[in-house]
């Protein structure tokens, strides 16, 4: 179990919040984490590069020149490999880079990373919730209430973020919205600090807990 103060708007505390999930034995947490980073980056791989072989280039049905007299290398095609503009040798083809790991593992993948970045993480009560309309200032004020450093990555999770909040956040490249129900474990580790609403850790004890 860990803990954490919860702050409001302001940035100033407004009470207490914990956190218990299971996470995987010491020894093998950061193999686990690692092949979860590992597979998520390989996910997202198009895997759509691809080249013509010599069967596939157009052209070069004809024999260039006559196979002998010329003095030259005999050459059936000019779609060779060997000449410019022929086919590529072992070249990239449409591929999948997906990465087998099972439910299981996943999510202790996930909460074995949340608890470990647990004393890095901000709870705010009622995040934005006095933001009538987009305001990407407001954001960067309560970052500076916070202490962030303007250059940190910053993750911010919520329940439902609002339009107002996903337009208020849009336009700060260091800074990343996700919801509660779309963790992962590559943006958990790669933030400097996160962000988390007070509602959003009761949801998140209520997705993962039960594990």
């Amino acid at each position: 179990m860990a803990n954490c103060s919860v702050l409001n708007w302001d940035g100033k505390e407004a009470g207490k919040a914990k956190l218990n999930l299971k996470v995987a034995k010491e020894s093998t947490a950061v193999d686990l984490m690692h092949r979860a980073v590992l597979r998520q980056q390989a996910h997202s791989r198009q895997g759509t590069a691809s080249t013509l072989t010599r069967a596939e280039v157009r052209g070069g049905g004809r024999k260039p020149y006559k196979q002998k007299g010329t003095g030259r290398a005999r050459q059936g095609s000019i779609r060779t490999p060997l000449r410019p503009g022929g086919g590529i040798i072992f070249g990239p083809k449409p591929r999948q880079y997906n990465l087998a790991m099972n439910r299981k593992e996943r999510r202790l993948a996930l909460r074995t990373a949340l608890m470990a970045r647990f004393q890095d993480v901000i709870a705010v009560k009622d995040f934005a919730s006095t933001i009538a309309v987009p305001k990407t200032k407001e954001i960067t004020d309560f970052l500076a209430r916070l202490g962030i450093a303007a250059n940190s990555k910053v993750l911010i999770i919520l329940t439902d973020p609002s339009e107002v909040i996903k337009k208020s956040i849009k336009n700060l490249e260091r800074v990343k919205l996700i919801s509660a129900d779309h963790l992962n474990v590559f943006d958990l580790l790669n933030a400097n600090s996160l962000i988390i609403g007070e509602d959003a850790l009761a949801r998140i004890q209520e997705v993962y807990g039960d594990d």
